[in-house]
């Protein structure tokens, strides 16, 4: 991304299934104004398709190369996504085969997921205290950026 690009939105379709050739298409969105650094976006969005059912335990990932090609980021930005994912359970490569959406309990990927939340949760409260904020305040400001999330905003 350039300095001048805001945001970058990439569709992608990945052949989820390489023996029934199935092809699902996922709306990718990078900001360059984001504090999270592009590997943690992918993240992110990949994470949240496996926990909506977007990407079904058992569908086949691009590989790293061909990922990284079709989003026309770093190779190495594609793999430090990857490998998150497979640590936190999410993922699993096969040498020669692939990286494919784990067959995994779904519940235990969302108590997962919702376990890292709430630890995220607990830092910004932590901050939010530290800043004087009452649990009303911090209420009414997460409110209002989830009302605005929810509108696409």
């Amino acid at each position: 991304m350039t300095a001048t690009q805001t945001v970058l939105i990439m569709y992608i379709q990945l052949v989820t299934d390489i023996h029934t050739q199935e092809v699902i298409s996922l709306n990718l969105i990078f900001s360059a104004h984001s504090s999270a650094p592009l590997y943690e976006q992918l993240e992110a969005q990949l994470k949240a398709a496996i926990l909506k059912g977007e990407l079904t335990q058992g569908s086949l990932l691009p590989s790293i190369r061909s990922m990284a090609r079709e989003l026309k980021i770093s190779i190495i930005t594609v793999k430090r996504a990857y490998d998150d994912l497979e640590s936190q359970g999410f993922l699993e490569t096969t040498p020669g085969k692939g990286t494919y959406v784990a067959v995994r309990n779904a519940e235990r990927l969302r108590e997962a997921a919702l376990s890292q939340l709430e630890e995220k949760l607990g830092e910004l409260i932590a901050e939010a205290q530290a800043l004087g904020l009452t649990r009303a305040q911090f209420s009414d400001i997460t409110k209002t950026l989830f009302d605005l999330h929810e509108q696409g905003r």
